[in-house]
Formats: structure tokens, sequence, C-alpha cells
């Protein structure tokens, strides 16, 4: 193949020189004709040291003597794992980062990129080129041609490497190998490019999947935070009402088996339909009716419908924990809880509202009940649900948790 190659160089020079020396009325055989025969084989031997120069050269860059690496047009396609947008942004950044651009004409809609590249040569520099007949019609650049076919979650790349010149430049000049480096250049950029996003894609995805685990490992902590002195209390109060009311002790322990029944069990499930808190929630209550008697009543107004909406678990109970402790219990003559529920505009609104002392500076506590809720939502959540605290009128404090609505089994 090398040989066939250096072959047709000499012929296509010579035809050439044939061409001008009948064009112009050369007469080899004629006065002066050794110097014009003497030019013509000077001429014919720097084209064979050319050609053998770019054969070698394609040799060393390529490791072969092929068609395609003596070749001056360089054809290839790229497989890329990724759709035809993404693929494209990548060959276009790839192009325009090679070397000597000298001008990028890139177009998304189509899918295209054409770029012209100043050709340089690697040994071959100022006048020592014009020693060298193979670069007297070499073109100043070459042309880059990028095109990304899109396929099923893959794209297609075809690169063309080219000279920016007719394909008639291909008889009488050479490109010492440039463009089989270019296109080289090319897939090795591909390569590296695809490699780093798709470390950088597992990399997100190892993040993504720590921040998750640790987010479930914060829910199960917050879900713990349980007030444990509320079944200590619970026993002692059943503890004394045995010997003073027994009725009333036997009435606690039922209420307390109905709410550890709706509790225990579902301790390491992060959500619940708003009809199995309700039903938590008013165990939990009733327990409290027995050791406040009167001072504590409770109303409900929930909407049609809504028991089935889903929601973080123990947060409704969480809620009417705070009515209770910093409203109604150190109030005298203690005071109503309200559960209310309504659906709107996709969001189930939860308002847990008491009339007890209220934001006043005898209502005790730290704020954990509250802000365990607040994490909880912005971890299930983020930025789709709040808990809105508020006054309540004439006394009191309202808490309404709104959650997106999404029904799921009871």
């Amino acid at each position: 193949m090398a040989f066939l190659f250096v072959l047709r160089k000499l012929l296509a020079w010579a035809a050439l020189i044939l061409t001008i020396a009948i064009f112009v009325g050369i007469n080899f055989f004629g006065r002066g004709a050794p110097w014009v025969v003497l030019f013509v084989i000077i001429v014919m031997v720097l084209v064979l040291v050319g050609a053998i120069s770019h054969v070698r050269r394609a040799r060393l860059v390529a490791g072969s003597r092929d068609k395609a690496a003596l070749s001056s047009r360089q054809r290839l396609r790229i497989e890329i794992p990724f759709e035809a947008g993404e693929a494209f942004d990548i060959v276009e950044a790839v192009v325009s980062e090679l070397p000597h651009v000298v001008e990028l004409d890139a177009a998304a809609g189509a899918l295209s990129a054409r770029a012209r590249i100043e050709r340089v040569s690697p040994f071959l520099r100022g006048w020592h080129g014009l020693l060298n007949p193979l670069t007297w019609f070499s073109p100043k650049h070459n042309l880059v041609l990028a095109t990304v076919a899109p396929g099923d979650g893959t794209s297609s790349v075809m690169i063309v490497c080219q000279p920016d010149a007719g394909a008639w430049s291909d008889w009488l000049s050479v490109d010492d190998a440039s463009n089989y480096e270019t296109g080289e250049a090319i897939r090795r950029a591909l390569s590296r490019r695809v490699t780093e996003r798709r470390r950088r894609e597992e990399a997100h995805t190892r993040q993504t999947e720590t921040e998750k685990e640790l987010a479930e490992a914060r829910l199960g902590l917050l879900s713990a935070q349980v007030e444990p002195h509320f079944l200590y209390n619970t026993l002692a109060s059943a503890q004394v009402l045995v010997r003073s009311d027994p009725e009333r002790a036997d009435e606690m322990l039922g209420n307390l088996i109905t709410y550890l029944r709706n509790s225990l069990p579902k301790t390491d499930e992060q959500m619940a339909t708003l009809g199995a808190e309700l039903e938590r929630t008013r165990a939990y209550l009733d327990i409290l009716k027995v050791r406040m008697g009167n001072r504590l009543n409770v109303e409900l107004d929930i909407e049609p419908g809504t028991e089935a909406v889903v929601l973080p678990a123990m947060m409704l109970q969480t809620l009417a924990e705070n009515a209770i402790k910093h409203g109604l219990e150190s109030k005298p003559g203690g005071g109503t809880v309200w559960l209310r529920a309504r659906m709107e505009d996709g969001q189930l609104h939860v308002t847990v509202a008491d009339d007890g002392k209220g934001f006043s500076a005898q209502s005790s506590g730290t704020g954990i009940g509250l802000r365990n809720v607040r994490d909880r939502l912005q971890l299930i959540y983020g930025e789709r649900a709040r808990l809105t605290v508020t006054a309540n009128f004439p006394s009191g404090v309202a808490a309404t948790l709104s959650v997106p609505a999404r029904e799921g089994a009871r």
C-alpha cells in the first residue's frame, strides 16, 4: 500500500509536469532541454522524498501504513451513551478546544458542527516548505465536520477530518498525517469527557444514596423522640387510681392499651393515613382526659374524605402533646383542644388548636417538638409542606400542618 501511494504521487506529478510542458510549449529535446530535464528530475526526487516522509510519519502516528492511515481524509464513527442534545454539547466542546481552531460554526438544531483548523506542519516550517513540492498545492487549513445521529438512549457521532480543498489536492499534496492526528485527538477527548461525566454521575448517585440514608436515619431518630414521661405519668396515675377510683384506672389502662396498639407496631413507619393518626391521637387525648378530668375537652372537625390522605406518622400527636403540655396542663380550669382537617388546592391542612396560655411568658418548653416536626417536613417534602404556628383567638395557640394530598392505604 505504501509503494502504491508513493507511485501514485509520482505519476500525478509527472502528469502535471507533462501537461504544463505541453501547454507552455516546452521542448524536452530542443535547446536548453538539459536544464529542463534536470529541473524535472529534481522536482520528482523531492516528490519522492516528500511522499516517503509522509508514509513514515503516518506509520509513526498511526502505527500502520494502510490506506486509512495514509489518506488525507479521515472518517470515524463514535458511539456516545447520551441523548443527542447532551452528545452534541460534548462534541461541540471537544471541537472548539482543538488546537489552532480559526473558525467554528455549530448548529445545535441540526446537531452538526463545522470547524476550520490552521494546518501546522510538524517539521517543515518557513522556507523549508518550499523544498517539498507536495506542500505547494497543500491548503493552509483542515476542516472538521461533526454530525450527531440520535438513537435510543445513545448517539452516533460521525467525524470527518479533511483538507480544506477539493479532492484533486489529494493527488498532488499530503497532510503529514495531520488529519489522522486530529481524528484521534477528537476520539480521545470524547472518551475522556464521557468517562468524566460517567464518574460525576456515579459520584452524584453515591452522594444521593448517602444523603438518602442519612435522611432516613434522621427521620428514624426524629420519629423516635417520643416523650417518655407520658408513659411513666400514665402508669403512675393508673397506679394511684387503682386505689381510689378503680373504674377510672380501668378506663385509663384501656386507653393506654389502645394507644400502644396504634403506636408500637408502627414505630418504624414514616407515613400513616390521617385516619390512623386521628385514632392514635384520640387514644392519647382520652388518656389525658382521665388524668385531667373535666379540665380537658376535645372537639373534632374532620372534613369527609381526608382520612385517607397520608402524612408523617406521630406528627399529629406531637402537636396535640404540645398543646396539652404548654397550653392547658398548667392552666387553671383547663380548656379545649380542637382537631380540624380540610382539603384546599391539593393540600391537606390539619390544625391543632387550644385555648390555653398561648405565647405568654408563663408557658414553658424548649421547642423541640415543633423543631422535630419542621425537620421531618423538610426531609420528606422539602418546600412543599410547612408548619404554621399562630395565636388562637381569644387565647391559646393554633398549629396548622400543610402537606401535599396523597392518598394511601389505611
